[in-house]
């Protein structure tokens, strides 16, 4: 039986990809980056089966039938996520086959087939995969002395069935696809040949002597979960590499297939991978539309989007002009980011870069959650403890899917003599707060960055995100008592300005709601976040609402609360935000605020509370992370933050809002993408920029 006053989670993130499904099709956007949605799409879909389906999967084995706030449990959740996906795969290839494909021809991009090929280009491609292809190509075969070999995860392989012409006995093959070389292989300018069909045509090099029957392409998604003990790991460090090691055997969750797959293979690869029909995904489209990313490394600007170069904050660009440091800025005033629109390079990165090769430095403290690869920050890191300097740095290693990364930079890290601890037991530490002391002659003062992004030099071009810079002493103050909580065995955790999780941010988020309640249709909420599935705080807008209180919600991706349903929550309207850039800022706005310095949440006030920072409003966040968000005071800040979400919240805007039916319906211009809140935006930053305001 479902709660009406809530929707799936599950269910939910199938809408939210929709959604980015349709960005493919979008008139307006390139076509080039209309194929990297599709693309994202696929590996969102990937992880999806990685994360939820394998939990779902895991509560009922382990007999969990507890339902969710929606009133579903596991299994009604897993059988009606199962029927929503199959279409969701359909709407995918649709938008691939039938749309971008010939789209693609008729702009000089043409993804051939085998039968394509002509006879000088098969030429050329016989000599490349001689030379570069087969030596590296391992055929296993199946049978009583060759057991069904192991697949990995979200690896492409190739299903091959071969008979004997002697004794016309059938044979099953797998062959992987390997990774080493560019999924669409260049045949002439401006044609491409996806490998699978490349090695598919030579298979008979492969099986020699054989009836090359048939081949179908397929995949395999594994549980990604990471089973950690933490309290009983002596090192955490290598409790999560071994884990590392056992996930790559975690159990099946989902078979792609090609839609024209024979019978007998089918039967076979569900049978090995112990999985049902129920666990198939069929697929008109080649499997993993990940490769069209290759396309966006082409030279065809007409077909991308403009560039938006991003700027650098006006104060940091007036004191780098005459040499000073980013501190004297921020011992001046504190300074507001909104990346990418202003440069994550010259701001963040600068603050960390300046702090190692300072002298008058004395300790850095950070929490990385997801660094990326190749990072500037971490080598400044490195440096500033070669140099001397006290540097201590919280590496979440439970980051999922970036373990790996993680596990990696902890070990460099320590190799250095950074002070390197791996988070806290059962928590996961999901702040973006940097800490740097320095003695400026007069005194010690802490510099501080708190955003709401990761310290990942590459998603700061493409994620839209808040940060600030403060010396602030209370902010500081609190932020040291931040790390000394996360590094050591404090307890003291009296913060003035921060609202941590899991301490105390779920109870301080309710009774500011409550608070702006209070005023009734006086009242306005304006909740900017990735995913809203907490039910305490959408109970919590629900009452607010039934008080008359107008409450936006900007909400990117899971939404689980209901909008604009008589009775429940009439004044609520929810929108989505999808475009260039991935939303990912949160930004909680309160007209009457009730925060003082000293007496949080005791006594109110009727100006306006800012608070940016790590958390959205899932249970996880404010129930099992570690998670902070910081007051906004200023008023060129606020005004800014101000900005930002009318922009986002503009009656004319392309957006998608939540129907009282929990549907989500295009608004704007239904032939353009213009005008989008993120353009105009970023024209908004380049003039605050260019007149000095920033």
């Amino acid at each position: 039986m479902s709660d009406e006053r809530f929707t799936n989670r599950e269910l939910s993130w199938i809408q939210f990809n929709d959604r980015v499904v349709q960005l493919a099709s979008e008139p307006g956007i390139p076509l080039l980056e209309r194929a990297k949605f599709c693309a994202i799409a696929s590996t969102n879909l990937d992880e999806f089966f990685q994360v939820r389906v394998a939990a779902l999967k895991d509560q009922i084995v382990a007999g969990i039938d507890r339902p969710s706030p929606d009133g579903r449990t596991p299994a009604q959740t897993l059988a009606e996520v199962g029927h929503q996906v199959l279409e969701f795969v359909d709407r995918v290839d649709g938008a691939f086959v039938d749309q971008l494909v010939p789209e693609l021809r008729a702009a000089g991009i043409d993804i051939i087939s085998w039968t394509d090929v002509t006879s000088d280009e098969r030429a050329e491609l016989d000599d490349w995969f001689d030379e570069r292809v087969f030596p590296v190509l391992t055929p296993l075969a199946v049978d009583p002395g060759h057991p069904f070999p192991y697949i990995s995860d979200l690896a492409l392989s190739l299903a091959v069935n071969v008979a004997d012409p002697e004794s016309g006995e059938r044979r099953f093959a797998r062959l992987k696809v390997p990774k080493l070389f560019p999924r669409l292989v260049p045949v002439a300018p401006g044609r491409y040949l996806p490998v699978e069909q490349l090695i598919a045509a030579k298979l008979d090099r492969l099986f020699v002597g054989m009836i090359i029957e048939d081949w179908a392409p397929f995949r395999v998604s594994r549980n990604a979960d990471l089973t950690l003990e933490e309290e009983e790991a002596d090192d955490l460090l290598e409790a999560v590499e071994m884990e590392l090691r056992r996930r790559r055997f975690n159990k099946a969750v989902r078979l792609e297939v090609s839609h024209d797959i024979g019978a007998d293979v089918l039967e076979l690869l569900v049978r090995e991978l112990e999985l049902t029909m129920d666990d198939v995904t069929f697929h008109r489209a080649p499997l993993d539309l990940s490769f069209l990313w290759q396309l966006l490394d082409l030279d065809r600007p007409d077909l991308k989007d403009e560039a938006w170069p991003s700027v650098t904050s006006g104060r940091i660009a007036a004191a780098d002009e005459i040499d000073r440091p980013i501190f004297d800025v921020m011992r001046h005033r504190a300074v507001m980011l909104h990346h990418p629109y202003e440069s994550f390079a010259t701001s963040v990165e600068t603050f960390i870069a300046q702090a190692a090769d300072d002298a008058k430095v004395q300790s850095i403290k950070m929490t990385l959650y997801r660094a990326g690869g190749d990072s500037g920050i971490i080598r400044s890191l490195i440096r500033a403890a070669e140099r001397g300097v006290q540097v201590a740095v919280l590496v979440e290693l439970k980051a999922r899917f970036d373990e790996a990364n993680n596990v990696q930079w902890a070990r460099q890290l320590e190799r250095a003599g950074v002070h390197v601890v791996y988070g806290m037991v059962g928590l996961k530490t999901h702040s973006k707060v940097a800490l740097v002391i320095r003695d400026d002659g007069d005194q010690l003062r802490r510099y501080v960055h708190i955003g709401t992004g990761n310290y990942n030099a590459k998603t700061a071009k493409v994620y839209e995100d808040i940060g600030v810079l403060t010396c602030s002493p209370d902010i500081g103050d609190d932020v040291t008592q931040l790390f000394n909580h996360l590094t050591g065995y404090s307890r003291s955790e009296d913060y003035r300005e921060l609202l941590v999780a899991p301490r105390d941010l779920r109870r301080q988020l309710v009774d500011l709601i409550d608070h702006e309640a209070s005023f009734g249709p006086d009242g306005h909420i304006v909740l900017k976040c990735n995913s809203i599935a907490d039910d305490e705080l959408i109970e919590t807008l629900y009452a607010a609402s039934a008080a008359g209180t107008r409450i936006d919600l900007v909400v990117r991706g899971i939404c689980c609360l209901r909008a604009g349903v008589p009775g429940l929550s009439e004044t609520i309207r929810v929108r989505s935000i999808l475009g260039r850039y991935l939303e990912h800022s949160r930004i909680y706005r309160f007209a009457h605020g009730n925060v003082v310095h000293g007496e949080r949440l005791a006594t109110a006030t009727t100006d306006a509370v800012y608070l940016i920072g790590s958390a959205d409003l899932m249970p996880r966040n404010l129930n099992r992370r570690v998670e902070v968000m910081v007051p906004i005071e200023h008023p060129r800040h606020t005004a800014a933050l101000d900005q930002s979400l009318d922009f986002s919240l503009a009656d004319d805007v392309v957006a998608w809002e939540l129907q009282p039916d929990d549907t989500w319906a295009r608004i704007g211009p239904t032939n353009s993408f213009e005008p989008h809140s993120q353009e105009r935006l970023y024209r908004w930053m380049v003039q605050q920029q260019l007149s000095g305001r920033a």
